[in-house]
């Protein structure tokens, strides 16, 4: 059996180190580091052997889906050229081919031929006369300088400015407008390239300045500045028609080509006026005359016929030659009859003596006190001349031509009733006579005491020369008023007249007013009165005097005159109204020793013209005082 050593037990360091140590105070041993381990290097493994992997299937395309991509591509790109030639050739085609069209194409304007105006006789004032419009090619034109030298003295406008306008590479230059068809036809004979001319169709004026207040003037663009060219420019005018040509490269007219258009113009609507040629000549002469015998400023006169109201003449001065409109200054290019207001004086007296009649407050011999002025709402009104306080009938004050008797005779005269005939007179309203600017005049509308005693005699009202005639028509014309008017008829394109709408009636007075006026009127004739100076010889004149004061728009205050005279004959058979007024006249202010000689001038060719026979009765004696 083996023998068993006995077991030594071991004590534990620690606790042998502290028995040792019993007692004793340990000492510190300096720790040591440790120093790192190196790792122990692992052994590498041992490379695995490389096995081949197998290859890789290759798997080809499927043709068919190549084609169909492939198809479908080109399908669109076709899609999209046939798309574009279906908006070429289809639905732009007609924009593409006028587009196209346009190449080398010119446009000109074709003038359409200006109705006509003419005298009531068929006389012509205006027509249209044979023009042409002048235009250049410049890329034609081979030596511009000497172009210019021949075309000089045939058009009327210098060598250097022609050269110019023929100098360049416009193919449409105008050189001149509206000139004559002999000076084209010269000019055409020179042969020289280049040149061309268009229908222009200017205006003539073959009376000259006679009616040419009247009848007005045209622009350089053929549009009507004054008078019935401007008031009746549409109606007159007419559409212009239009050419279109092409031209080759080289500038040539295609003359076969499908392109080709003319529309025609549309003539212009002509006029027949209700003015007679040869009684407007010597009205102008004759008021010519009396203004330049009272050395006036100017002046204006109307003749009316009684029974139409038609405008048979119409002058102011001075003159004006629509042929030659550069010799008169633009603002003597109108119609003073019309376009002038002014207060017109004691030729007002009539009418309001005629409300006055109408409204029963007196009559013919009803006598009055008159003295030689009076007061009136702090202000003095006198008469032209000094009298005592003389017993004057109704007639009388017109005779006498008294502002006193008149403010007297209307001071019970309602205001509003007042106005009111002065409004059915044809006062404050423009006449609708068919020329431009004509005037309504000035007519209150608010009226004191003294506004109605100053209008009663004729101030602190205006009117124009055409009003004046118009009311007094009225008058010869038994009361009844007939819208004024000039021009009797329209003219179509085919000669066809259209006769004018007549104008508008109103009653204004009754037939027995009015001839109670026109008797105190042709007492303004006798021997008593004031219109001596007027008379007709062999003819019954019923008419009035008028001087009134002027007011001088530099100090705003009265300072001139205006004198006239105005009235109707034969007072038995009223045919025809005359109106003179002379505007701030320095050889004198008398209405009838100033315009009294030119109406009676007038009135005698008018009455002559007319054929109207002498009268054959005597006036009627009319007291003008109380006995």
């Amino acid at each position: 059996m083996p023998t068993s050593k006995p077991s030594v037990r071991r004590r534990p360091r620690e606790e042998a180190g502290a028995k040792a140590g019993a007692g004793r105070k340990p000492r510190a041993r300096a720790a040591k580091p440790n120093p790192p381990r190196a790792p122990k290097p692992r052994p590498k493994p041992a490379p695995k052997p490389k096995v081949p992997k197998p290859p890789r299937p290759v798997r080809l395309a499927d043709p068919r889906k190549r084609l169909r991509v492939s198809l479908i591509g080109v399908c669109v790109v076709l899609s999209l050229f046939g798309g574009r030639l279906v908006q070429l050739q289809g639905l732009d085609a007609s924009t593409y081919a006028a587009t196209a069209s346009e190449i080398g194409r010119d446009r000109f304007s074709i003038k359409a031929e200006r109705g006509e105006i003419l005298d009531r006789n068929g006389a012509v004032l205006a027509n249209t006369a044979e023009a042409y419009d002048i235009a250049v090619d410049q890329t034609q034109v081979t030596n511009p300088a000497a172009y210019a030298l021949q075309l000089e003295e045939h058009l009327d406008i210098d060598a250097g400015t022609l050269q110019q306008k023929l100098t360049g590479d416009d193919r449409f230059v105008y050189l001149a407008k509206a000139v004559p068809g002999a000076t084209w036809r010269d000019i055409k004979a020179l042969g020289l390239a280049g040149l061309y001319a268009h229908d222009a169709a200017a205006r003539d004026y073959p009376a000259g300045g006679v009616a040419g207040n009247i009848v007005g003037v045209l622009g350089a663009d053929g549009v009507g500045l004054t008078g019935l060219e401007q008031s009746m420019n549409d109606l007159l005018a007419g559409e212009d028609g239009q050419a279109s040509y092409q031209y080759s490269p080289a500038g040539q007219r295609i003359p076969t080509s499908a392109e080709d258009s003319v529309q025609q113009p549309v003539p212009g609507t002509g006029l027949r006026l209700t003015v007679d040629r040869d009684l407007q000549w010597f009205t102008q002469q004759a008021l010519a005359e009396a203004v330049d015998h009272a050395g006036a400023a100017g002046g204006a006169a109307v003749v009316m016929d009684v029974d139409t109201q038609e405008v048979l003449a119409m002058a102011g001065t001075p003159d004006f030659d629509p042929s030659e409109p550069g010799r008169t200054d633009a603002e003597d290019r109108g119609n003073k009859a019309v376009e002038d207001s002014y207060e017109p004086g004691s030729v007002f007296k009539p009418l309001t003596l005629a409300a006055v009649v109408e409204e029963g407050l007196a009559d013919a011999s009803t006598v009055y006190s008159v003295p030689d002025h009076i007061r009136r709402s702090g202000e003095t009104i006198h008469d032209y001349y000094s009298h005592g306080e003389d017993q004057m009938t109704l007639a009388g004050i017109m005779a006498k031509s008294s502002n006193v008797g008149t403010v007297l005779a209307a001071q019970d005269l309602d205001k509003s009733t007042f106005r009111s005939y002065l409004e059915k007179f044809g006062l404050g309203t423009p006449p609708g006579i068919g020329l431009p600017a004509a005037t309504g005049g000035i007519l209150p509308k608010e009226w004191a005491d003294l506004t109605r005693d100053n209008i009663a005699f004729g101030q602190g009202v205006s009117v124009s020369a055409l009003q004046m005639a118009s009311a007094y028509a009225t008058i010869a014309n038994g009361g009844v008023r007939v819208e004024p008017s000039m021009v009797a008829a329209t003219i179509g394109p085919d000669g066809e007249e259209t006769p004018a709408e007549p104008g508008k009636t109103t009653r204004v007075i009754s037939e027995e007013t009015a001839a109670e006026i026109t008797m105190m009127m042709e007492a303004v004739m006798g021997d008593d009165g004031t219109g001596e100076p007027a008379r007709v010889e062999g003819y019954r004149v019923a008419g009035k005097t008028g001087t009134a004061q002027r007011v001088d728009p530099d100090c705003g205050c009265y300072a001139k005159y205006n004198s006239s005279f105005m009235g109707f004959a034969p007072a038995d058979d009223p045919q025809y109204v005359v109106v003179v007024s002379l505007f701030a006249p320095t050889n004198g202010n008398s209405g009838g020793g100033l315009a009294g000689p030119a109406f009676a001038d007038i009135m005698r060719f008018a009455l002559e013209q007319g054929g109207v026979a002498p009268s054959g009765t005597e006036p009627p004696q009319v007291p003008l005082f109380a006995e």
